[in-house]
């Protein structure tokens, strides 16, 4: 297909001989807790992705990153989800490096990360049914240069091989508290890791429990952002959430994808039932190039971040359907003659389990559709 070929040419020349590396080991053993993949990204500088090169990092656009994970996706689903969590901390973190609020310590961690090839964990979008994706379940209390931490993060992707842990935590004020993000070394003593996924889709993302007890952080490497005057999130947390719906849309992408392209090589259905399969899966596709695009053009404001929820919920209900297409196509013989294609099948529907809900987003979402900023709970 020539969009899953050019996404493949895009992932070559950032972080050349990985799609090689993965194809070479079966999807079950990718798939699983302990997969090589994370170790296969590290050594291909995937850390540095999108990292600026002022930053030492490869400098990937929006839209250049979008076909890097959508390729990832088709070959390791694990990886691109787990690794989508450390690209995303990574906005943040050079969203924060360039802006006034800027404390200068940020330009050494990208630099870091990027040179090292380090690994970087998100707890700062919860995944508690009913729970607000900024709120906080860790508490902080007043340390003699920093904060002792408490509280945990399940699931937590990359559990296992972080090198640096991003957190969501209640800061005490004196009018209550409150929300900030935490970098946390993975060495920091009272972080420990527990088990918590249990299923066997995406587990090699290495989605389990981050527990922090009486760990102490650095007041250095606390960031305070501010709400806007309105309710809306300030830029740091906007960019950030602009740049996980767009790379963990494409990693469903990719994995939708990876049943297209096997829907296509079968040659099975009709000219029209093919077509069909092919125009409703490259609408997704188009739909998070524009975010990409947006992004790119600096367009990353709360306007662009409701357009952005738009595109990934269109893009979901597209490659859902898109998934059930290739899959009758393919047969029962493909079915039962493979687990991957149950498994592709099966994981490709994640991404309505990300946040925000459709349900969370409904009603702020009508409130901006009347003139007011959007404002996620």
């Amino acid at each position: 297909m020539r969009s899953t070929e050019r996404a493949t040419e895009v992932c070559e020349r950032f972080l050349p001989g990985l799609l090689g590396k993965l194809a070479d080991i079966p999807l079950s053993d990718l798939e699983a807790p302990g997969s090589p993949a994370l170790a296969h990204f590290k050594a291909c500088k995937g850390p540095g992705l999108v990292i600026p090169e002022a930053y030492q990092g490869s400098g990937a656009t929006p839209l250049e990153a979008l076909a890097v994970v959508r390729a990832i996706a088709a070959a390791s689903p694990s990886l691109a989800v787990g690794t989508t969590m450390h690209h995303f901390s990574v906005a943040t973190l050079f969203t924060l490096a360039d802006s006034i609020k800027s404390s200068g310590m940020e330009w050494a961690l990208l630099e870091g990360i990027a040179e090292q090839g380090l690994l970087v964990s998100s707890g700062f979008a919860e995944g508690r049914p009913g729970q607000g994706i900024l709120s906080p379940t860790m508490i902080a209390a007043k340390a003699e240069g920093g904060y002792l931490i408490n509280g945990s993060k399940k699931p937590c992707s990359l559990a296992h091989s972080m090198d640096l842990l991003t957190a969501s935590v209640a800061l005490p004020t004196d009018s209550g508290s409150e929300m900030a993000v935490l970098l946390v070394p993975r060495g920091t003593p009272g972080i420990t890791v527990h088990p918590f996924w249990k299923s066997w889709a995406l587990a090699g993302a290495e989605s389990d429990e981050v527990r922090l007890t009486d760990a102490f952080v650095d007041e250095q490497l606390v960031v305070r952002p501010e709400l806007g005057g309105a309710g809306e999130l300030d830029e740091l947390q906007t960019v950030g959430f602009i740049w996980f719906e767009l790379l963990i849309s494409a990693s469903y992408l990719g994995m939708a994808g990876a049943l297209v392209e096997r829907a296509h090589a079968a040659g099975r259905g009709s000219a029209s039932d093919r077509a069909e399969l092919f125009m409703t899966y490259e609408s997704a596709g188009l739909l998070l190039e524009g975010v990409a695009r947006m992004l790119g053009d600096g367009e990353h404001g709360n306007e662009a971040l409701a357009k952005t929820l738009v595109a990934r919920y269109a893009a979901q209900d597209a490659l859902g359907v898109a998934v059930r297409r290739a899959v009758e196509l393919l047969g029962g013989m493909a079915f039962i003659g493979s687990s991957d294609v149950a498994y592709l099948a099966a994981v490709s529907h994640g991404l309505a389990f990300h946040p925000p809900s459709r349900a969370s987003f409904a009603a702020p979402f009508l409130d901006h559709v009347d003139g007011h900023p959007l404002r996620l709970a």
